[in-house]
């Protein structure tokens, strides 16, 4: 009979459920990509990168930027002929194919601009 006394006597334990756990959102930043633009300028061999405000040229077979323009006043070298190219990287790997459409002489159809 003593069996069956503690038999009876089992216990019982409340185990916690499941805990709910919160997660809050992450807040996600929009991401904004921004494409170098950049601006040759015939005259010089220079380029200006509008989006970094840098003017970039080769200087001894590597490519240098500079926050303003080597040799050359900014008025001059705005007041000079100049083209919008269509890449977003840096010029480098351009910069043959551009040399050779606007060489240094180049001026827009239309324009003599340093022309006699």
């Amino acid at each position: 009979m003593l069996t069956g006394t503690l038999a009876g006597c089992i216990g019982y334990v409340d185990r916690p459920g499941p805990a709910a756990v919160y997660v809050a959102p992450v807040a996600v930043e929009p991401v904004i990509v921004v494409q170098d633009e950049y601006v040759y300028y015939p005259s010089y061999g220079m380029y200006y990168n509008s989006y970094r405000h840098q003017y970039v040229h080769q200087e001894r077979g590597s490519w240098v930027s500079r926050p303003s323009p080597r040799g050359v006043s900014v008025e001059v070298l705005h007041a000079s002929p100049s083209v919008r190219m269509d890449f977003h990287d840096s010029p480098g790997p351009h910069h043959a194919a551009v040399v050779q459409k606007y060489p240094k002489k180049w001026a827009p159809p239309g324009n003599e601009h340093g022309r006699k």
